[in-house]
């Protein structure tokens, strides 16, 4: 009996180098084949962002950073990377990957990365995955088609806490669906070691940076991390950060710098799937902010990465954006808004480590397992293998 296919679409060849990004897609592809389901992995990208440099070959880095992580999920045969007009780049030509279309029961959008109609327009269901509330919703009612909402039928959103009362970000009328982060714990086994580092992989100004709406204007992930710079001073543990840095953001990395923050080129510890894994086992424990549109909103969106931490048995120390009104903050997991809370979480994590394993990783297994946030999802949009 044939298995019902499912196409998951999103940027992987538009984010080469980054390790992290690649398992959220592939978490995703992954996860839903775990269920039974033929899988395709499908991205879209701009033939001017693949083919800079390589107009003839696309041989480029985003095209082999593409076919290197769909080989390593065993996905090579079930892939197919397209520009913006359709032509295909790398997997089976147009005429092939509308044959899939058109047999598919499902297309799975991540932040609506497809938008091509002659494939988009030919699934009979198509499922929009907010990657990144706040930021998808303030676009789509200022500017409408620019989070490119329009011709699906499902809307889910990691951001938690979207369309409640205690939430500022607008749902425009759309029924959002919380849907936390799926991790596929087999891929994330548990490390355990000694109490070493708090470290964490990141972008200071983020992907976005800042963004005005409604007169209000939400700063970037560099002006949350400036409100914790002094946490070295306080914190008798080593704290380390992965760090994607602009050369005009040199004043800020001095400072890090100079007031013992560790800082290493995510180039060299996380550009693949699995030198990003590595590095996530080899810490003891993350610390991270969160962009500040996700803090000041409230919406409680709550990081891929750190579910990454949480799997691996890694305690994590993270800013609150909302996200204890559904997840336990106490061990394993542990949420700060101040300076004063972040040091107090730091050592409460240090001085009872074993015990902040133990719990990361069953939160982990309760509340982030593939299996089941993916068994759920494909439930509700109607689709079964």
């Amino acid at each position: 009996m044939a298995r019902t296919t499912i196409v998951v679409s999103g940027a992987l060849a538009n984010k080469p180098g980054n390790g992290g990004e690649a398992w959220v897609r592939m978490s995703w592809a992954t996860g839903l084949r775990r269920l039974g389901f033929d899988v395709w992995f499908i991205e879209q990208i701009d033939r001017d962002f693949l083919a800079a440099g390589h107009p003839e070959t696309y041989d480029s880095a985003p095209a082999s950073f593409f076919k290197e992580v769909v080989q390593q999920f065993d996905l090579a045969d079930r892939s197919a990377l397209i520009d913006d007009r359709g032509h295909s780049l790398v997997g089976p030509h147009r005429e092939e990957l509308e044959e899939v279309a058109a047999q598919a029961e499902l297309l799975v959008n991540l932040s609506g990365h497809l938008d091509l109609p002659f494939l988009f327009d030919r699934f009979p269901r198509r499922a929009y995955i907010d990657l990144d509330p706040a930021y998808t919703q303030f676009w789509h009612e200022s500017e409408g088609c620019a989070a490119r909402l329009g011709g699906h039928h499902y809307f889910f959103t990691v951001g938690l806490n979207v369309g409640r009362a205690t939430c500022d970000v607008p749902a425009n009328g759309i029924a959002w669906r919380p849907l936390p982060p799926p991790v596929v714990l087999d891929h994330w086994p548990v490390s355990n070691g000694d109490f070493t580092r708090f470290t964490t992989v990141a972008s200071w100004r983020g992907s976005f940076g800042s963004l005005q709406h409604g007169g209000r204007r939400f700063g970037a992930k560099a002006h949350e991390f400036r409100k914790f710079l002094a946490l070295p001073k306080h914190v008798g543990r080593p704290l380390e950060i992965a760090l994607s840095i602009h050369a005009d953001d040199h004043r800020d990395l001095h400072a890090l710098r100079q007031i013992g923050w560790r800082i290493v080129d995510p180039g060299m510890v996380a550009a693949t799937p699995d030198s990003f894994r590595t590095y996530v086992q080899g810490s003891a424990a993350e610390f991270s902010v969160a962009q500040g549109i996700y803090v000041e909103t409230a919406c409680g969106w709550f990081s891929d990465r750190t579910t990454r931490y949480l799997a691996s048995g890694k305690p994590a120390l993270v800013q609150d954006t909302g996200f204890s009104d559904h997840y336990r903050v106490s061990r394993g997991l542990v949420g700060f808004r101040t300076l004063r809370e972040a040091v107090r979480g730091a050592e409460r994590i240090a001085c009872d480590y074993e015990q902040h394993c133990r719990a990361a990783r069953l939160l982990a297994e309760a509340h982030f397992n593939a299996d089941v946030i993916l068994g759920r999802f494909v439930e509700q949009v109607g689709v079964a293998p």
